[in-house]
């Protein structure tokens, strides 16, 4: 594809096009959420995209001005820095622009917003099974040897 691919902060008027990608990421991941959790997560990434500290931020990827491309990330505290780190959380590119540099773009886009705000570490976790995505964040990122533990 060689249309112009421009990623910018999600914006109110954003929000259909939002729900059908994030829901196109819980599907690919056989979740589903209420509908709850769709009004306050993207109203914590409009209030994060505002300024407002310690929420979420997201952004989206248009290619000739339609989104096809989400992610959301979170600037935190660390233990071991002084630093905030940016947990990089969802990521999504819509399948028929999939291996187009949409994901690449969007993830270097949250390294750019981490730079930005002084914070020198961006992570992030996937399923064994996403090995599509597994082999772009093998070139963009480092493989680390934590498993991840959680209670409910």
């Amino acid at each position: 594809m060689t249309s112009e691919l421009t990623i910018r902060p999600i914006v109110a008027s954003d929000e259909a096009e939002w729900r059908r990608l994030w829901t196109g990421y819980l599907t690919f991941y056989e979740t589903t959420l209420p509908e709850e959790v769709y009004q306050t997560t993207f109203a914590r990434m409009l209030a994060g995209n505002s300024g407002t500290a310690n929420e979420f931020r997201g952004l989206v990827a248009e290619r000739n001005g339609t989104p096809c491309g989400l992610v959301h990330y979170v600037f935190h505290r660390h233990g071991w820095k002084i630093e905030n780190v940016c947990y990089l959380q969802d990521l999504f590119a819509d399948p028929a622009v999939r291996g187009s540099g949409v994901g690449r773009a969007l993830i270097e886009a949250v390294y750019a917003a981490a730079d930005a705000e002084g914070c020198p570490s961006v992570y992030w976790h996937t399923q064994t099974f996403n090995e599509t995505a597994r082999k772009l964040y093998d070139r963009i990122g480092t493989l680390t040897p934590f498993i991840m533990y959680k209670r409910g």
